[in-house]
């Protein structure tokens, strides 16, 4: 239990950083909360750092930039989704 707790958080942390930059990539203005654009960053933040595993490269020297790249990508994909459900 302990460590879907640490990944929650961890994901909700990420999601600070990765939502507003997803946001930066999408052109114009979107109609979204900062709640709202934390979650979608820590979706990407979680399922982009699983594609980042399956790819073998969530675990590298130094910083991840790939992996973070792919969190990224990731989290635009939620927010067209998600900009587009609305």
């Amino acid at each position: 239990m302990g460590d879907v707790l640490g990944t929650i958080i961890g994901a909700l942390l990420a999601g600070i950083i990765i939502g507003p930059l997803a946001r930066l990539v999408l052109k114009g203005k979107q109609d979204i909360s900062f709640g709202m654009t934390i979650l979608v960053g820590a979706v990407g933040a979680l399922v982009g750092g699983f594609i980042a595993q399956g790819l073998g490269v969530g675990e590298t020297s130094g910083i991840d930039w790939i992996k973070h790249a792919i969190q990224v990508g990731v989290a635009v994909v939620a927010l067209i989704f998600y900009l587009g459900r609305k």
